[in-house]
């Protein structure tokens, strides 16, 4: 019973193997994440580092875990938030991944473009956080709703909730600065 029980605990550890397929292999997914809420690449470097750091150092319970990416998120997630709360965020920093399509657009539709995405920008701000943090989690990170439940621990059907509800904040204040700068207000 006790080399049962001895191997059962072994086993139950991740070895480096199956550490660097299992989590490692997620940190070009966890990047644009921790970058979006650190402010900076340069940050986010050094935090998936440390992150991946503490992971290892957790892999004995990592080897119990149920969902690993979630946990992997998760602890993205609350090292990001740390970190913010011993610094004040620099809102201006806040970069979304917004990709322009290069394929014949004229220097004045990029120009429009730039224009809409710092809109989009100034407007995701001042949603409520969670709202906020769903958006971004979505639409910018493209998380699943089942990892955005992982990372937050919301229910999926609250984030559709609040998802549908960011969304139509966005949508309104768009057509309100749009009809304004027409003069149709």
């Amino acid at each position: 019973m006790l080399c049962l029980t001895v191997f059962l605990v072994i086993r139950s550890r991740m070895n480096t193997n199956e550490f660097k397929s299992k989590v490692l292999s997620l940190s070009d997914r966890l990047f644009p994440m921790v970058a979006r809420m650190l402010g900076n690449n340069e940050n986010a470097q050094d935090a998936v580092q440390v992150i991946m750091m503490k992971l290892w150092d957790k892999r004995k319970q990592l080897g119990k875990h149920p969902n690993v990416a979630g946990f992997v998120f998760l602890t993205a997630r609350n090292y990001c938030l740390d970190e913010l709360k011993k610094k004040t965020p620099e809102i201006e920093n806040l970069e979304l991944r917004i990709h322009f399509v290069e394929s014949g657009k004229t220097v004045e539709e990029e120009l429009e473009q730039k224009e809409l995405n710092n809109l989009v920008r100034k407007v995701i701000e001042t949603l409520p956080t969670q709202q906020r943090e769903i958006i971004i989690l979505r639409e910018l990170d493209d998380l699943e709703f089942k990892e955005i439940a992982e990372i937050t621990g919301l229910q999926v059907e609250y984030i559709r909730v609040l998802l549908s509800r960011a969304r139509k904040t966005v949508s309104i204040e768009l057509n309100k600065i749009y009809s304004y700068e027409q003069g149709k207000i």
